[in-house]
């Protein structure tokens, strides 16, 4: 038991930290802007704690299946953790645009900055890293479908028939997502998987590793991550709103902390794959993660919106538009040869840098 204790302290920790910050809520709050700030950043820190508890879980549970089935429980969880968070700033009036930006600013972190970063930095180690072509073809055409018809096309719909094009999303996101998991798990699993060589290793002396834990005990985990990043989202979404309140700081600056909180264990993942030399799971992470953020937040949060009768702002700004399109155009350019290398990620890396200065500028 002490042993089970000792390996999930931080999921430990951020459980300590929701049974206090509820008690405290009402003094947080009543306390001034930087206090509730200081708070809310605390909190933030806590729900990424659990956050990468749920995702090592997850990896564990992934590496049981292999890939690409634990490619998408990793990816999955992110958005679960996201979706979560997401709901409950919503249901605490939060900024119309959230959800928008927020979906918009994983993509633009998933895409340039996950897979920029490891692409960069995988590329200085390695040269050239290989992986299967066809699984990035094929997530760069349904993030670019689910994008558009979600978070472009709702710009035209008049706002009298919001209602009809937003169940229409939800279906055409549930067909879309089915139909891309019934090729992920099924007759073309191979698309989003790679074959590497095996490599000789030297003997090195076995280290005494920890028992293995059991694949019931990883679910349980799993599952009581997200109730505990559940409950401490709840007082940090009233935290941040009251701390950033008349600070003149960009409406998605919470959209990117969302965001970031969702990727933060996938950062760690990508960066340790392509630093092995095995690209194709940094592909599958950066693209599954923006492709199961948009197919599977856009259907939860409209069926909410559609629950409430409150809809949201989901329609892109213009800057956002062109933004996500030469993000799409480089990344099908750079990912149609079944290779990456430095120079790639770097274009995916400056294009994330010019997000968050777009995002500074409040733009």
């Amino acid at each position: 038991m002490f042993t089970l204790i000792k390996q999930e302290k931080l999921l430990v920790l951020a459980l300590l930290a929701a049974v206090v910050a509820y008690p405290l809520e009402h003094w947080l709050l009543g306390s001034g802007q930087v206090v509730a700030l200081i708070g809310g950043l605390i909190l933030i820190g806590f729900i990424v704690a659990a956050s990468m508890r749920v995702a090592h879980h997850a990896e564990l549970l992934a590496e049981k299946v292999g890939d690409p089935y634990g490619t998408m429980i990793l990816t999955l969880s992110a958005v679960l953790v996201e979706v979560v968070i997401l709901a409950i700033m919503m249901s605490n009036e939060a900024s119309p645009t959230l959800v928008r930006d927020t979906i918009y600013s994983a993509v633009m972190l998933d895409i340039n900055g996950i897979l920029g970063l490891a692409a960069l930095m995988g590329g200085l180690k390695h040269g050239e890293q290989v992986y299967n072509d066809d699984s990035a073809r094929s997530y760069s055409v349904m993030i670019l479908t689910a994008m558009g018809v979600s978070m472009v096309v709702p710009e035209f719909i008049p706002q009298e028939n919001w209602k009809q094009y937003s169940a229409f999303t939800i279906g055409a996101m549930l067909v879309l997502y089915t139909l891309f998991l019934r090729m992920q798990v099924g007759p073309h699993s191979y698309f989003f998987s790679y074959s590497y060589p095996e490599k000789r290793r030297r003997k090195e002396p076995v280290e005494t590793e920890p028992k293995p834990i059991s694949l019931a005990f990883s679910i349980g985990a799993l599952v009581f991550g997200v109730v505990v990043i559940g409950a401490l989202a709840e007082v940090m979404s009233k935290a941040i709103d009251l701390g950033l309140e008349g600070s003149g700081a960009p409406p998605v600056v919470t959209a990117i902390l969302v965001a970031a909180i969702s990727a933060a264990p996938e950062i760690l993942t990508a960066l340790r794959a392509a630093l092995a030399n095995r690209m194709q799971s940094v592909v599958n992470i950066a693209l599954g993660a923006s492709l199961s953020t948009v197919i599977l937040t856009v259907p939860v949060m409209e069926a909410m919106a559609l629950y409430t009768g409150q809809p949201f702002q989901m329609a892109m700004t213009p800057v956002q538009t062109v933004m996500i399109f030469i993000t799409l155009i480089v990344s099908a350019i750079n990912l149609n040869d079944g290779e990456t290398n430095a120079i790639e990620g770097m274009t995916h890396f400056v294009l994330f840098a010019t997000f968050i200065m777009l995002s500074l500028l409040g733009l």
